[in-house]
């Protein structure tokens, strides 16, 4: 099929939901043209509103948006099979051969769609997209939870899309490697940069490091004409008394001729011209600053007081085995973990890496070493609680997690108010109370999953500079290269056997 060559054009947008009191977009324009878009930003900077604005599965309030052809728009969350999953596992036709077994796609799946993990109902979902060949397809976190594998089969059948893509993600690889554009939302502003995340990035850095630059020569500028400003005033205000007559004698006609001449011939209203100059300098300088605007900045950045346990080892196995449900085993070789260590924990989904994790923290002293742990996923229950809890902190408490929070890029206030907080704040909450206790030994599974670029990058950075040691579970490779040095890596020993093997890479 051959696309459009048209664009999603976005003109003077105005879109807030009802349950919000402030505007998501704000006279919003951009040009989505054939090709990937990455659109990029913190959490509540609407991303999601964009894709579904521009899927036409929402209306803007103001302002047009044109979107050209069938468009098509899928979610995070993958609770129900895409529609024309039925149509697309029964066709015969040449393409949905192609797809299926691209994706690895299976004729039973929409059968079992409830015992589905959330990679194959991904690959279903992106599958389905693909085969129906729309002109505009907009994707929301498409890696969320996928392994390697799962990651690498999505990736290389959206890069085969030829049509006009919006894609969100917070995997840096994915949009460095599919996109040629990158929406940047720094609300209230949406800049829209050439090339992929990191190239854009950079721009980024560069362009706010040269505002700041421009805005201190042109504060300096100002402070230097204020400075000559001030000297001028003074040098007309002694003009000005030369040129008074009050306080001469009434016969003192020579001083009464000098200040006639200097009337006259204007030689002390000099100073009053220059002073007068120099206002119109002054203001000219002060529109000058007044223009170069830099977007306004949260501080970011965190400090993980953590320091190495006192003791040789943290943890260590001894080489057995442990079930993973029914039928499967994780076999493992002896373990051991330093204080120093920085160990990455991967391999495919299923294959017991949580279940390891689980076991190893039950493993650790807790009375001698203070580990700070965040799991994979907390229900809606336990967030709940956990925001209770923090209300009920005492003021100074709250208010050192407070600062931690909004140092990854989630204001307080907000967060407080919320009933229902997010997957992704419910983690930086967890992570501000783990750094209070100054821990030897930091254990995160899927530690990006649900977080914002500036979060991840953030919390990299922080746990980069950490002296503790790092048991890291992920499929996130850039993450993981950037903080580890280990890696225990778990693969299917044998189909057939139904059992998953542990090796140790240095």
């Amino acid at each position: 099929m051959s696309y459009s060559h048209q664009s999603v054009l976005f003109q003077d947008v105005w879109f807030a939901y009802d349950t919000s009191a402030s505007r998501i977009l704000v006279g919003f324009s951009a040009n989505f043209p054939r090709g990937w878009t990455g659109i990029v930003g913190a959490n509540g900077s609407g991303k999601s509103t964009i894709l579904k604005l521009a899927a036409g599965e929402l209306s803007s309030q103001q302002g047009q948006i044109n979107i050209p052809g069938y468009a098509i728009y899928y979610p995070q969350r993958t609770d129900e099979p895409p529609e024309m999953l039925d149509n697309f596992i029964e066709q015969p036709d040449k393409e949905a051969y192609k797809i299926k077994g691209r994706l690895g796609i299976e004729d039973h799946w929409l059968d079992r769609w409830g015992t589905l993990s959330h990679g194959e109902r991904k690959r279903a979902q992106i599958a389905v997209a693909l085969w129906l060949q729309p002109q505009v397809l907009a994707v929301d976190e498409p890696l969320n939870h996928l392994d390697l594998d799962a990651r690498d089969m999505v990736a290389g059948a959206l890069q085969s899309y030829n049509g006009i893509g919006l894609l969100v993600s917070h995997d840096r690889e994915l949009l460095d490697t599919l996109c040629q554009q990158c929406l940047f939302l720094e609300p209230p502003e949406a800049i829209m940069r050439p090339g992929n995340y990191s190239k854009g990035r950079h721009q980024a850095q560069m362009d706010e490091a040269y505002l700041h630059d421009q805005r201190l020569l042109a504060k300096w500028a100002l402070g230097k004409l204020k400075r000559e400003a001030s000297r001028r005033r003074g040098a007309a205000s002694q003009a000005n008394k030369r040129r008074s007559k009050r306080g001469l004698a009434s016969k003192d006609h020579d001083a009464r001729a000098k200040i006639d001449l200097a009337r006259v011939t204007g030689k002390d209203g000099t100073a009053g011209k220059l002073l007068r100059q120099m206002d119109g300098l002054l203001k000219h300088a002060q529109e000058k600053l007044s223009q170069i605007k830099v977007k306004k900045e949260y501080e970011m950045g965190i400090w993980l007081p953590g320091s190495q346990a006192k003791c040789d080892i943290l943890f260590s196995l001894t080489a057995g085995s442990l079930p993973l449900g029914e039928e499967n085993r994780l076999c493992f070789p002896d373990l051991a973990m330093r204080p120093g260590d920085r160990i990455a924990l991967t391999g495919p989904n299923g294959s017991g890496k949580s279940t390891l994790v689980r076991h190893i923290m039950g493993l650790i002293d807790t009375s001698r070493i203070r580990v700070t742990y965040l799991p994979q996923e907390v229900d809606i229950t336990a967030s709940k609680q956990l925001i209770h809890q923090v209300r009920h902190l005492s003021n100074e408490k709250k208010g050192h997690m407070m600062q931690i929070v909004s140092r990854l890029g989630s204001r307080p206030h907000r967060l407080l108010e919320s009933t229902e907080p997010s997957p992704g704040e419910v983690r930086k909450i967890l992570l501000a109370m783990g750094i209070t206790h100054e821990p030897n030994l930091i254990v995160m599974d899927e530690p990006t999953n649900h977080m914002d670029l500036p979060s991840i990058e953030c919390l990299e950075s922080a746990l980069s500079d950490c002296p503790c040691g790092l048991l890291l579970v992920s499929h996130d490779r850039r993450f993981l290269g950037s903080l580890t040095r280990t890696r225990w890596d778990i693969k299917q020993k044998d189909e057939k056997e139904r059992e998953f093997e542990l090796c140790e890479y240095l």
